[in-house]
């Protein structure tokens, strides 16, 4: 026979651990509320399981849940987790699963579709993927997002948002009632000091037709303005570039480490159409200057101002510089691939 009884059960108020015997107790809080714990130990671990409120449960059925768990974990199964399948309650592996097969026909891009799914497998399920969703909180996406939080804050931005997605069908569904505390969770992220200077880009699916336009004319701005959106490179960077460091042979471009931003040296694989273009450059060649676009006065490579004003001239509403931001979109959006 247990120590406790109902009638105690129910009298008791002062705040503490009541011992029922093996491993059973009655908890009570100081706000009064009362429930049951079954303490179990296993290979020298110590756990406490709920199992529910005294409101819900009375002490013989408490015994038979406290039986009952111990039995599972003496087989090696975790009570919890086996308690959540009964529930029908997903892990947000799981949800993920779900989410994504009722969304997916509505995603109309096919490698939209698997970028949303690799960036949850690759970043989330290794941490959270077998938690429940019902059980997952602010400090749960706080330790997927955080280090990536620096390092990749792009990528971080979405697997956030994706993640809020989850929870916010798994409340539509009952699962829960609460949505994660997101922006306490920012709060207690790392700041980003430096913000990004957003350039005026043009939209990537409009890129296509601003490159036909650049074909209609003939020039040395043009042609380099063509080689800078396809080799996603700086203005500076094509502006600045020499004949030794193109290696037709290899489809190679290689920028010396004195002239990257970032002080490393920069090889660029050259796809054929960018390849055609240097080729094209090279009809223009000086034998008195090693630049690939010279400005007008050899010597020197041509103004910044020249690419800008070709772009002026198209009407559009960009800028040179633009054009990596819009192949950041198109690899964001048309790829699965990684933004670095």
């Amino acid at each position: 026979m247990g120590r406790l009884s109902a009638t105690s059960v129910k009298a008791t108020k002062e705040p503490g651990r009541y011992g029922d015997g093996d491993g059973l107790y009655l908890v009570v809080t100081p706000s009064g509320s009362k429930s049951w714990v079954c303490r179990v130990q296993k290979n020298g671990k110590r756990r406490d399981i709920g199992l529910g409120s005294v409101k819900k449960v009375p002490l013989a059925l408490a015994r038979e849940r406290a039986v009952k768990t111990r039995m599972q974990v003496e087989v090696g199964i975790d009570p919890v987790s086996e308690r959540r399948k009964e529930a029908g309650i997903p892990t947000f592996r799981e949800a993920v699963s779900l989410v994504f097969a009722e969304n997916k026909a509505s995603w109309k891009n096919q490698k939209h579709r698997a970028q949303w799914l690799s960036t949850l497998e690759r970043y989330a399920f290794p941490i959270i993927g077998d938690l429940s969703i019902s059980e997952l909180d602010g400090h749960h996406a706080r330790d997927v997002v955080a280090p990536i939080w620096l390092e990749k804050p792009e990528t971080a931005r979405r697997v956030r948002q994706r993640i809020g997605s989850i929870v916010d069908w798994a409340i539509g569904k009952g699962y829960r009632t609460l949505p994660l505390p997101l922006a306490a969770m920012d709060k207690s992220l790392p700041r980003i000091k430096s913000k990004p200077v957003h350039h005026a880009a043009l939209p990537y699916a409009e890129v296509p037709q601003f490159l036909s336009y650049l074909r209609g004319g003939d020039s040395i701005g043009r042609l380099a303005l063509s080689v800078l959106i396809l080799t996603a490179t700086r203005s500076g960077e094509v502006r600045g570039a020499t004949w030794d460091e193109i290696d037709f042979e290899k489809a190679l471009w290689t920028i010396p480490a004195e002239r990257m931003k970032a002080g490393r040296e920069h090889v660029i694989p050259l796809s054929p159409p960018a390849l055609a273009l240097l080729q094209k450059a090279a009809t223009y060649r000086e034998a008195r200057s090693p630049l690939v676009f010279p400005g007008q006065r050899g010597a020197k490579p041509l103004s910044d101002m020249t690419l800008t004003k070709i772009c002026r001239d198209a009407k559009i509403e960009a800028v040179p510089h633009g054009f990596r931001s819009s192949f950041r979109d198109w690899v964001a959006e048309e790829t699965t691939f990684d933004g670095d």
